[in-house]
């Protein structure tokens, strides 16, 4: 995954996937979540989701709930997760601040 954690600017595909597990979700509800939420602009397959998730799982962001040999394996977000999303929260809402401003004042 491409996120820089030391700038703070995760990927918009890792922000919402952190987003979509402040609710336990399994991989194919991730997916509906992100659909649903962008109307459909952002579309994951399965490739990417997963792989997606093994790296946020390697980060400490998100872990399997409970027992997790199940055909459909649920993830949460973690503190450590909500502690980044939380920052990008207060990083994007510092980029639209700027940027109203900006064209704001056009």
């Amino acid at each position: 995954m491409r996120d820089n954690t030391k700038g703070g600017a995760l990927t918009e595909v890792t922000f919402y996937i952190l987003l979509s597990l402040y609710t336990p979700k399994h991989g194919y509800a991730i997916m509906q979540f992100i659909g649903e939420k962008t109307g459909g602009r952002l579309s994951l397959g399965a490739g990417t989701l997963y792989g997606a998730l093994n790296s946020l799982q390697e980060k400490g962001w998100i872990a399997p709930c409970g027992d997790s040999r199940g055909r459909k394996k649920e993830y949460f977000i973690t503190l450590q997760g909500k502690e980044t999303a939380e920052k990008e929260l207060v990083r994007l809402n510092e980029l639209v601040s700027v940027a109203g401003g900006i064209i704001g004042s056009q």
